[in-house]
């Protein structure tokens, strides 16, 4: 069954890589593989969140979904990018440094997937608007978005999963994880006139058309702005204080879902249309799979294997999967990695008497896969997206061309990462 369960995950692995078919038909179709062939049962795959569906990172991404679905309708992410493009007075660089600053910040707050389905197409409006390569920007923005995504337990999938497997709270990734992401995104605005020179001329008259946008034209209905802006600050409260309330993230978020559909009263097919099934649907198989590797015991070989390649020592151990995170997530997509990779880390962290350094392999799992999805076009999640809605755009954007960029910018940011670990968990210790 050992063999099984490593071949079926490896092809679909394959296949979820090279994009030969659609990412959930690999997924859904490993699992059902590995059911049929009775590698793993439905009480292993459906009721253990260790060997099966990790169904507190479902729910929280769908409560996520169907707020942003209500906070969609409100025109607010219109609002925000006019409001910067005009603040940037129709500069292209500096329309690229805010438009990347905001989509950081909204990534951290919401998941960086939501985030550029929301600010992509606004890019693309003003980015017309001057008369400028919307491409570059596009590149810089989803960049932006795997950053921030760093900061916090809901900012990216890979973190969700993480602290579902770990026991990491919100708080705990608010107080290690934003320092740092804080530090990159002054970095990468640092980086960027570099990393796209020559993309920052723009026609004068257009320009002038920016300007004289009025943003608040953008938003639709302020009474349901009002609505969402109180729910997501209940929901955020329940974030902050979850481990305190006794409530998990997931049930925070469903709650506050209820309560928006409660009294924002959409129509129910205006906010469902924003919950991303296929992505859940991804998540669901991918559990799947893992589960039947952990069932089968060739998680716990893998962990030995990496645990005996360190040698016990806790620093090398934390840079190793910092490094490897970084590049495998530059080959895959960071989702599948993180799911595969944290009943690895969980085996390593056992037995790692100082409870920070053992985090400390959690912070550099978090790291490496969030900042190596910049690495190529289909490292994320949230690259795939953008080069979508690009490419219906007309504005199709290479593999090579994001990737060129990526490596680039992934390097830098493992660059800063690495000594900042050292320091914040080893060097004094």
């Amino acid at each position: 069954m050992t063999v099984v369960a490593v071949a079926v995950f490896v092809v679909a692995y394959v296949l979820i890589a090279t994009e030969w078919t659609h990412k959930l038909l690999a997924a859904l179709g490993g699992a059902g593989v590995l059911l049929a062939l009775g590698v793993t049962d439905a009480e292993h795959a459906f009721y253990s969140p260790d060997t099966g569906i990790d169904w507190n990172v479902v729910f929280l991404l769908f409560g996520m979904m169907v707020i942003v679905g209500v906070l969609r309708r409100t025109g607010v992410f219109e609002y925000v990018a006019i409001w910067a493009a005009k603040r940037a007075k129709g500069s292209p660089l500096r329309v690229m440094i805010l438009l990347t600053l905001i989509t950081a910040t909204a990534s951290a707050l919401l998941d960086n997937v939501t985030t550029v389905l929301l600010i992509a197409p606004v890019t693309l409006l003003v980015c017309d608007r001057l008369g400028i390569d919307p491409v570059p920007f596009l590149i810089a923005e989803v960049m932006a978005s795997n950053i921030g995504g760093a900061a916090t337990l809901i900012g990216d999938p890979p973190n969700i999963i993480i602290a579902s497997r770990s026991g990491l709270t919100f708080n705990d990734f608010l107080i290690h994880l934003t320092p740092l992401v804080a530090l990159e995104l002054l970095v990468f605005t640092l980086v960027l006139p570099r990393l796209f020179k020559g993309s920052f001329t723009a026609d004068p008259e257009r320009v002038q058309d920016v300007l004289r946008l009025n943003e608040k034209e953008a938003i639709q209905d302020r009474g349901l702005l009002i609505k969402c802006g109180a729910v997501l600050l209940l929901v955020f409260t329940g974030f902050v204080g979850h481990a305190a309330f006794h409530v998990e993230p997931s049930v925070v978020a469903l709650l506050g879902a209820g309560v928006l559909v409660l009294i924002s009263k959409v129509p129910t097919r205006d906010y469902m249309t924003s919950v991303e099934w296929q992505t859940l649907l991804f998540f669901a198989g991918l559990f799947v799979m893992v589960g039947a590797l952990v069932k089968t015991g060739v998680i716990e070989h893998l962990a030995g294997w990496v645990g005996s390649l360190t040698g016990g020592h806790t620093l090398f151990a934390t840079m190793l999967v910092l490094i490897v995170s970084a590049l495998l997530s530059g080959v895959v997509d960071n989702i599948p990695y993180v799911a595969t990779m944290s009943p690895v880390v969980l085996d390593l962290t056992h037995g790692i008497a100082d409870p920070a350094q053992a985090h400390a392999l959690w912070w550099a799992l978090a790291i490496g896969a969030d900042f190596g999805g910049n690495a190529t076009a289909i490292g994320a999640s949230a690259n795939v997206v953008v080069i979508g809605l690009a490419l219906r755009a007309g504005h199709p954007i290479s593999f090579w061309a994001f990737t060129r960029k990526g490596v680039v910018m992934t390097a830098i940011t493992i660059l800063v990462a690495a000594p900042y670990l050292w320091l914040r968990y080893f060097a004094f210790s």
